[in-house]
């Protein structure tokens, strides 16, 4: 009878070690038992420095895993399958409700009752990924055509907020971090005027109904009235392109016939959300700012009164009257020409975020982190009303009105409301983001709003909540950080929407809109 060796026992005995752990796995059903063993036929004859029972363990967590995503699959249909059953019935009766919120509920109460600590974090991260698909069931026959026209660089930290003039000649004008506002020229991108009248960082600009007049809000807690005088730049010749033409054409041509005679080209892009700009990018930036723009120093008029950062400020129709908005509180109406205190708004818990004033009315709003936003009405002289409306979770972040008798409410909660001056007690449309909005803006001729959210988006709705489009955003194209705030212009057929951000930038918009579009 042979003798075994030492080596053929040792390798036996940890075969059988292999097979006794192996057998210590869990197994549920006869089905599992045939997978793995098929699963571990494949593993022994593949070459891996992992432990043959670690390659097993970790096979039998993927397939649990598995089988966790075919079962929040298979719910998400059901679940979708009941949500166009109930949308079908209620669009016959002539209603309409969001699917979004069915959607959500349903599975954080399938969530709620789960016991398994892999399977609520699965069900976590399905949920958002796929609380897209039932987002909404409003259908778009058509969509806005967006289109970047121009930046305007040349502010050294983020811009707080932007404007554009209401009178000639129409510029857009910045309020920033860097303690200026700046005026630019629409067409060109280039600094027409500089104010560095402030002490702390600018945090709202808005320009006179009629005359060239800025006001600012800043955070050394004053407002500024100044006047500026710009001059726009003369348009350039148009030059023979002929010329021009055939040196572009020869010069691609020759490009990429050197290109081709490469024998290894690798080409990486990364994806958009994942592109991180290194500080030398943005230091590039501020050496690309306007060292020889004209400025402005002395504030015309100083309003003084506020025991808080002044944060947003906005000139009353006609002119005669300014309201600010700040960290203390309060909310307070100045006379322009006596630079007086006329009333003091108070009654808001936390601090102020924004104010705005009604383009043809003497009605002023005011939003607040204390979830509320106020409308204040000085219509009649005797009597001077506030109407309070709640209905956000979160720090309203600004508050804007409409040409019509709607209020647009936007908040940290996510969510962007549209409300009826004549029945204030619910929102008459509301439209749920996945990030939070900062300041809005509402078309005065297109009725659309204008959303600029945390993460770097900037989308487009109309009044009724239906999603129009999405603004651009690619590697170098569009905001690389928080957008803060967006402004309409409808003086101008070349850029109708602006926006700024955190990257120190602002970009000048084109929006087209299709005339089907319009009409609903």
């Amino acid at each position: 009878m042979p003798v075994e060796s030492g080596s053929s026992a040792a390798a036996r005995q940890a075969k059988q070690k292999r097979k006794s752990h192996s057998l210590s796995i869990r197994r549920t059903n006869s089905t599992e038992q045939d997978r793995s063993g098929l699963q571990r036929d494949m593993l022994e004859g593949q070459d891996s420095k992992l432990p043959l029972s670690l390659r097993s363990n970790l096979l039998d967590l993927f397939s649990q895993i598995e089988r966790e995503f075919e079962n929040l699959y298979i719910e998400n249909l059901e679940l979708r399958r009941e949500i166009e059953t109930l949308n079908d019935r209620l669009a016959a009766e002539g209603q309409t409700f969001e699917g979004a919120d069915l959607a959500k509920g349903a599975l954080k109460t399938k969530a709620s009752h789960s016991t398994s600590q892999l399977s609520q974090k699965l069900k976590t991260t399905y949920k958002a990924s796929t609380s897209k698909i039932v987002s909404s069931f409003k259908a778009t026959t058509s969509r806005a055509v967006c289109q970047l026209v121009k930046e305007y660089v040349g502010h050294r930290d983020g811009i707080w907020d932007l404007s554009v003039t209401r009178t000639q000649p129409v510029v857009l004008g910045t309020a920033s971090a860097d303690h200026s506002a700046m005026l630019w020229s629409i067409e060109t991108g280039k600094c027409l005027l500089k104010y560095m009248g402030h002490q702390g960082s600018v945090n709202s600009i808005k320009f006179h109904p009629t005359e060239q007049m800025a006001l600012t809000a800043s955070g050394d807690q004053t407002a500024h009235i100044w006047r500026y005088m710009v001059q726009l730049p003369t348009p350039q010749p148009v030059a023979d392109i002929s010329v021009s033409t055939k040196s572009l054409f020869f010069f691609f041509f020759f490009f990429f016939f050197f290109n081709s005679l490469k024998l290894v080209s690798v080409s990486v892009t990364p994806c958009e959300d994942d592109v991180d700009f290194s500080d030398k990018d943005e230091a590039d930036g501020e050496a690309e700012g306007p060292n020889d723009c004209p400025s402005i120093r002395v504030a015309t008029t100083t309003l003084r009164s506020h025991q808080g950062v002044v944060i947003a400020a906005d000139w009353l129709v006609g002119g005669k009257q300014v309201v600010t908005a700040s960290w203390d509180r309060a909310a307070n109406l100045y006379d322009v020409e006596t630079s007086e205190l006329v009333h003091s708004l108070t009654g808001h818990d936390q601090e102020l975020t924004h104010c705005c004033t009604h383009p043809t009315q003497r009605l002023v709003v005011t939003s607040s982190r204390d979830t509320t936003f106020r409308l204040w009405d000085f219509r009649d002289p005797s009597i001077h009303s506030v109407n309070v409306f709640q209905g956000h979770t979160d720090t309203v972040t600004s508050a804007v009105f409409t040409m019509g008798d709607n209020v647009v409410s936007g908040s940290d909660d996510r969510t962007v409301k549209v409300w009826d001056l004549k029945n204030m007690r619910s929102p008459i449309a509301t439209i749920r983001t996945d990030s939070a909005v900062n300041r809005i803006s509402v078309s005065v001729n297109q009725k659309i709003i204008a959303l600029p959210h945390d993460n770097r988006q900037v989308r487009l709705f109309d009044m009724s909540g239906v999603r129009l489009a999405r603004l651009p955003r690619s590697n170098r194209q569009g905001h690389r950080r928080m957008v803060c705030c967006s402004a309409w212009c409808e003086d101008n057929t070349t850029c109708n929407l602006f926006t700024c951000g955190f990257d120190r930038q602002a970009i000048g918009w084109n929006i087209n809109i299709p005339a089907l579009l319009q009409e609903k």
